[in-house]
C-alpha cells in the first residue's frame, strides 16, 4: 500500500507541476519518471511495481477499461457517425497497412523471422490519444479533427489487439494451411471485432435501460463501472475482443442511455467520475512508462531502435495517407494525424505479455520503449508547433 501512496503523489506531484507549467503532462510523466529512476533511493519501488506481470495487469487488466470507457463514454454518435469513413478507413485500413507494412520492413531489415516482425507490426499499430487530445484541448483544435483521432485511436487499439494475438497464437495454423488458413484468419479476426461489438452493445443498451429508472448518480456511476469492467473481463473470457466491447458499451450508455434517462446533474456527475479515474490512471501509467523505460536494458539494441524508429514513421506515414485517400479529409489533417499517431503504455504491455519462450522477445520489448520513449517525447513535444502552422485546423484561442 505504501507503494502505491508513493508513487500516487509522485505522478500527482508531477502532473500538478506540469499543468502548472501548461506542458503536456503525460510527456512531463514519462520524463520524470525517467529521470526519478535513475535515483537509488527508489529502487524498492521501481522493484515493486517493475515486474512485468504486475506493470500489465496494472495497464491492461485495471485501468485499461477505465480508460476507454471514459473516452468513449464522452463520443458523440452523431458526430463519430458523420466522420466514420475517415475513421473506419483509419482504424481498420490504416491499422492493417501498417501491421503489414511495418512487420514486412522490419523482416527485411532485421532479418527476423516473418511472425516475429509481425507481431512488432501489430504493437507498432496500436496508438494513445491521451497527450495529443490534451493538446487539442489546450490549442481549441476543429472538433471534428479531434473526434477523428480520437475515433480513431480507441477502434485503432482493439483491432491491434486482436492483430497482435491472432500473430501470436495463430500464426502457424493460417500460414501453414493455405488459402484455408487465410480465411481461418479472416473468419478469427471478423468474430473476435464482432463478437465484442455486439456484446458491448447488447449490454450497453440494457445498462441504458436500467440506469433510466433511477436518478441516483452514485448507484448510475457504479453501473457504468460494472458494465466497462464486466464486459471487458465477459469479452475477453469468450475469446472477443475486450476494447472493442468497451468501446461499443460506453457509446451506447453515453448516447443512447443519456437520450432516455439521465437527468443533468446525472450526466455531469459521471462525466466528472470518470475525468477522474481517467486523470489518475494516465498519470500513474505514464510515470509508470518513464521508470520501466529507465529499467529496461536498452543500450545494446540502439541500432535496431534507430531503424524500429524510422519503419515507425514510415509505417504510419503509407497507412495515414493510403487509407484516407477516398476520403474529404483536408492535407492538414492528414499531416496531423500522421505525426499525431503516438504510441504509448498499450503497446509496452502487450509487448511484456508475449510468452517467455517467444523468439527475440527482450528485443521486441526493448524495441518498443526505444519508439514509445522517441514518439511520446519527440513527436509529442513537435505535435503542437506543428498544429499551430497547419491551415484549415480551426485552432481558438482556450482560456
Amino acid at each position: 500500500m505504501v507503494y502505491i501512496l508513493w508513487l500516487f503523489v509522485m505522478a500527482l506531484a508531477g502532473t500538478a507541476l506540469a499543468k502548472k507549467m501548461k506542458f503536456p503532462y503525460p510527456i512531463a510523466l514519462v520524463l520524470l519518471g525517467t529521470s526519478v529512476g535513475t535515483f537509488s533511493i527508489f529502487n524498492e519501488l521501481k522493484l515493486h511495481f517493475m515486474d512485468e506481470d504486475v506493470f500489465r495487469n496494472i495497464v491492461i487488466d485495471i485501468f485499461l477499461p477505465a480508460l476507454i470507457g471514459e473516452a468513449s463514454l464522452k463520443l458523440s454518435f452523431r458526430k463519430i457517425r458523420a466522420n466514420s469513413r475517415a475513421i473506419l478507413s483509419l482504424a481498420i485500413g490504416g491499422t492493417l497497412i501498417s501491421y503489414l507494412t511495418t512487420g514486412l520492413l522490419i523482416a527485411y531489415l532485421l532479418h527476423w523471422p516473418l511472425q516475429v516482425a509481425l507481431v512488432f507490426g501489430a504493437l507498432m499499430s496500436a496508438t494513445d490519444p491521451v497527450s495529443i487530445v490534451s493538446i487539442f484541448k489546450s490549442l481549441g483544435v476543429n472538433k471534428d479533427l479531434e473526434i477523428t483521432m480520437e475515433g480513431e485511436s480507441l477502434a485503432n487499439d482493439g483491432v491491434a489487439i486482436v492483430l497482435f494475438k491472432l500473430t501470436v497464437f495463430s500464426y502457424a495454423m493460417i500460414t501453414s494451411s493455405g488459402w484455408m488458413g487465410i480465411g481461418f484468419g479472416i473468419f478469427e479476426f471478423l468474430k473476435v471485432s464482432l463478437g465484442g461489438a455486439l456484446v458491448g452493445s447488447v449490454f450497453g443498451f440494457i445498462a441504458s435501460r436500467v440506469v433510466s429508472h433511477f436518478d441516483d448518480y452514485p448507484l448510475e456511476n457504479s453501473f457504468s463501472i460494472a458494465l466497462f469492467y464486466g464486459t471487458y473481463f465477459l469479452s475477453e473470457s469468450l475469446h472477443f475482443s475486450g476494447v472493442i466491447a468497451i468501446v461499443a458499451a460506453g457509446l451506447v450508455l453515453g448516447n443512447y442511455g443519456r437520450s432516455i434517462g439521465m437527468s443533468e446533474k446525472t450526466q455531469q456527475s459521471i462525466e466528472v467520475f470518470w475525468d477522474t479515474i481517467a486523470f489518475i490512471g494516465n498519470s500513474l501509467i505514464f510515470y509508470l512508462v518513464g521508470l520501466e523505460i529507465q529499467q529496461i536494458s536498452i543500450s545494446q539494441y540502439w541500432g535496431y531502435i534507430i531503424i524500429a524508429i524510422g519503419v515507425a514513421i514510415i509505417s504510419r506515414s503509407i497507412a495515414v495517407y493510403l487509407s484516407t485517400m477516398g476520403t474529404t479529409l483536408p492535407t492538414s489533417w492528414k499531416h496531423i494525424l500522421n505525426w499525431g499517431g503516438l504510441k504509448g503504455s498499450l503497446s509496452i504491455a502487450l509487448a511484456m505479455s508475449l510468452p517467455s519462450n517467444f523468439p527475440q522477445r527482450e528485443a521486441i520489448v526493448g524495441l518498443i520503449f526505444g519508439v514509445v520513449f522517441f514518439s511520446l517525447v519527440g513527436q509529442g513535444l513537435t505535435i503542437g508547433p506543428l498544429i499551430k502552422r497547419m491551415p484549415n485546423v480551426g485552432i481558438q484561442k482556450v482560456k
